[in-house]
């Protein structure tokens, strides 16, 4: 047994709606490893039910699999936008939230985050802010896991859409070890990852901690 394995073994296990979009994934989608799977996706809905969210924002959906482990620990009354630009998973998406009860608290969006956001932000509210001026913090957690060329965009678009004390969570920032590796200092996506990695450091509005969970997971606080 890996110590892989172990952990899997040794953690509470999926619920029956997770392990058929995991297993769907794998069998009909192309780069099934982008699924958050068993583990983090355990990681996740602590997170949520820790801080018992009323509204949630994910930026890349994929299919769905993330969405249904952060809405599981949504406020009772709480909701879940989750945006998506590759519309050829829309189907999916929909079928896969669909299996579970809490599929009813997500929203989905198809479309480009970045692009979603600046709307919301210059037209001073729309869906993503559920009628209210972009300025008002609505979301107590956002999950960013899209184009990671685009994380420092992402960052400063939600700033103001989350409330002092509320968090922000990031995905893939070790992005498999390339964010130390000179070999991919002309990659985009990890030259993306490690200028957010940067900002974070250098940036007295949050505190974080990169986890070292599976590809990299790391945890925001908005200080101020």
């Amino acid at each position: 047994m890996t110590l892989n394995e172990y952990i899997s073994a040794h953690s509470t296990p999926e619920n029956e709606a997770l392990e058929a979009i995991a297993r769907d994934t794998h069998v009909h989608i192309l780069n099934p490893h982008m699924l958050s799977g068993h583990i983090q996706g355990r990681v996740l809905s602590m997170i949520s039910h820790m801080i018992r969210p009323k509204r949630i924002l994910e930026l890349g959906t994929f299919t769905g699999y993330s969405a249904l482990c952060l809405a599981e620990g949504l406020d009772e009354n709480g909701r879940m936008i989750t945006i998506e630009r590759n519309d050829e998973l829309e189907d999916t998406i929909r079928r896969n939230l669909a299996k579970s009860p809490l599929g009813k608290k997500i929203e989905l969006i198809i479309g480009d985050a970045k692009e979603i956001l600046q709307q919301s932000g210059s037209t001073g509210g729309d869906g993503l802010t559920a009628q209210q001026s972009h300025s008002e913090a609505v979301y107590d957690l956002v999950f960013i896991d899209a184009d990671k060329r685009e994380y420092c965009v992402y960052l400063d678009l939600v700033y103001p859409l989350v409330p002092v004390g509320g968090f922000i969570l990031a995905d893939n920032t070790l992005w498999d070890g390339h964010v130390i590796d000179p070999a991919y200092d002309k990659d985009k996506q990890t030259l993306g990852l490690r200028a957010f990695n940067d900002k974070l450091a250098e940036d007295d509005r949050f505190e974080q901690v990169i986890l070292p969970l599976r590809d990299g997971l790391t945890m925001i606080r908005k200080k101020k």
